[in-house]
């Protein structure tokens, strides 16, 4: 295939190049780097199946001529974090809305089938253990900056959706849950690399909340490997998917399987919600995915558990750390 990913730069985005490469698919990636980095890409950069392009999905231009010829679009590119939401709300809507727009509008323009990345945030306050694709969303105010994110994204899958309904266009949604591994970055708000960041150099790992939040955390390369098939499947055609983990554990617990797997002697601190992200935000209890479609639709499993999970991001930013050291 001829392959477009938006966000190729990113965490999720550079594993899935890779994944397409090693396939023999060609591959356009298109990235902005706000939060990608050309590291991420080290290992492909010079690969002849791949044609980087830097800008944004915000330009429809861009976004239209590298659409032109494609079977499969990836629309991985979005702006994501707590800390990025947080503090750049409304750029984030702009990205997140108008963004999905033009690569959805090019798709269905161009004859080329869409997958697009969403989000377990759509699911908001829903704490149903096993969540599925047609459960209610219960979500907070529009006021708060917190839920900016999932109106986004709900959005975003609304547009799809009536793209699928009215303009024939072949498409899949999919729900991520979590996703982790190499590359990933804490600076945005992500909980294991951040752990594992203030893990190996000593500082205390800091709680926000409770502590007792339930989260499940499945690897990157359980992930990147069901995108795929889901995005070629005409059976996944118009669905949304569940992709994650259903093994649970507390965020606290999780502060302490870090320090035990990174032999750290850091301790454990915590913080409020406010302090850590100012006013608007508020967390949910418990997020656990019923990933049985996946399943159906693709054979989707998550293989990887999560102390193999904390061992990868571990070993991933010890090498970060050695070469900076070195530099």
């Amino acid at each position: 295939m001829k392959c477009l990913v938006t966000g190729a730069a990113g965490f999720i985005g550079s594993h899935l190049v890779e994944e397409l490469l090693a396939a023999g698919h060609v591959v356009a990636g298109l990235d902005d780097f706000s939060t990608g980095r050309e590291q991420n890409l080290a290992a492909v950069a010079s690969h002849p199946g791949l044609r980087m392009v830097r800008g944004s999905v915000l330009d429809r231009q861009a976004v239209d001529e590298l659409t032109a010829g494609a079977d499969c679009v990836f629309h991985l590119a979005a702006a994501v974090g707590a800390f990025v939401i947080r503090d750049k709300t409304l750029e984030s809507l702009q990205t997140n809305i108008h963004g999905t727009e033009n690569v959805v509008a090019a798709a269905s323009r161009h004859g080329a089938r869409l997958l697009l990345a969403s989000t377990s945030e759509i699911y908001g306050k829903n704490m149903t253990i096993g969540l599925r694709e047609d459960d209610d969303r219960i979500i907070g105010s529009p006021l708060r900056s917190r839920w900016s994110y999932a109106e986004a994204k709900a959005i975003d899958e609304s547009v799809v959706d009536a793209y699928v309904r009215e303009r024939g266009l072949r498409a899949v949604i999919v729900r991520l849950f979590n996703t982790v591994g190499p590359r990933q970055s804490g600076r945005y708000g992500m909980v294991i690399p951040r752990f594992v960041r203030q893990a190996l150099t000593g500082e205390p790992l800091t709680v926000f909340g409770t502590g007792e939040q339930i989260r499940c955390f499945c690897h990157i390369a359980d992930v990147t490997p069901a995108l795929v098939r889901l995005a070629v499947s005409d059976k996944a055609n118009g669905r949304a998917v569940n992709l994650g983990s259903s093994e649970q554990v507390s965020i606290g617990e999780l502060a302490g399987r870090v320090i035990a797997a990174a032999g750290s002697s850091s301790g454990i601190t915590r913080a409020s919600y406010l302090e850590a992200y100012g006013p608007g935000y508020e967390d949910m209890q418990r997020r656990v995915p019923d990933c049985a479609l996946a399943d159906e639709l693709v054979g989707f499993r998550a293989t990887r558990p999560l102390d193999e999970i904390i061992r990868s991001v571990i070993a991933d930013q010890q090498s970060v750390l050695a070469a900076t050291a070195a530099a």
